[in-house]
């Protein structure tokens, strides 16, 4: 049972505004990076499934490192993330100790509403295993719940995209909702570092990451709680 769903968005725009958007590369690639060379498998998985695609901006060069390179260029991430993703609803929850949503901007269209991905993660986390998401990610556990309809984070210490970060990344006025504000309205506990600074909290069987720098950081804790697991 060592994979992970890896949840990526199917939204290339901003709402009704025509400027792109969509997963933001290293969010994916670094946390993959870090948990293959660990024998942890990945399934690339969507809401609608099929193609995926990329925020132009997340390809400029101060984002993009060789380890994520190399991977982006790949045959297996380009047939399987961004051509061929894995449909939510035809995936077995069985078959995973972790799901994991990326961010990009377009998450924010498509991810907390669909219930294939709520349903998909509710039967993770009661199998024992773990939640995670990095920077607008976070978005997906807003409206997970568990059998009795309370939302599955409440209570829990969450971080993910700031107020602050938004203003700065310019996109304040473009998104449907602030993740921050609405992390606090489900009673989480949002923690937070300084603005774009690498950042990742672990509460329970929940693990989130606070900005597109902070996949990494997931990664390596979830790796380090699966280790003291004894998995």
């Amino acid at each position: 049972m060592n994979k992970i769903a890896v949840i990526l968005t199917n939204v290339d725009h901003y709402g009704n505004d025509e400027e792109k958007t969509g997963l933001w590369l290293s969010e994916a690639t670094e946390f993959v990076n870090t948990v293959i060379p660990k024998g942890i498998d990945v399934d690339y998985i969507s809401p609608k499934g099929g193609g995926v695609p990329l925020d132009p901006r997340s390809l400029g060069k101060l984002y993009v490192k060789k380890e994520d390179k190399r991977l982006w260029e790949s045959k297996d991430f380009q047939e399987r993330a961004l051509k061929n993703s894995l449909c939510a609803d035809t995936v077995n929850p069985s078959e995973y100790v972790g799901i994991y949503y990326t961010g990009g901007h377009g998450v924010l269209w498509d991810f907390p509403e669909n219930k294939q991905l709520q349903r998909l993660a509710w039967e993770i986390y009661k199998n024992g295993g773990y939640v995670m998401s990095v920077c607008h990610g976070v978005c997906g556990l807003l409206n997970i719940t568990d059998d009795k309809g309370t939302p599955l984070i409440k209570g829990r210490k969450i971080t993910g995209f700031t107020k602050e970060e938004e203003i700065l990344s310019g996109k304040y006025k473009k998104v449907p909702f602030i993740t921050e504000t609405e992390i606090k309205k489900k009673e989480a506990v949002f923690c937070k570092k300084f603005p774009f600074r690498r950042y990742a909290i672990h509460d329970n069987r929940f693990i989130t990451g606070q900005n597109p720098m902070s996949g990494g950081e997931v990664a390596k804790v979830f790796l380090d709680v699966l280790e003291n697991r004894g998995f």
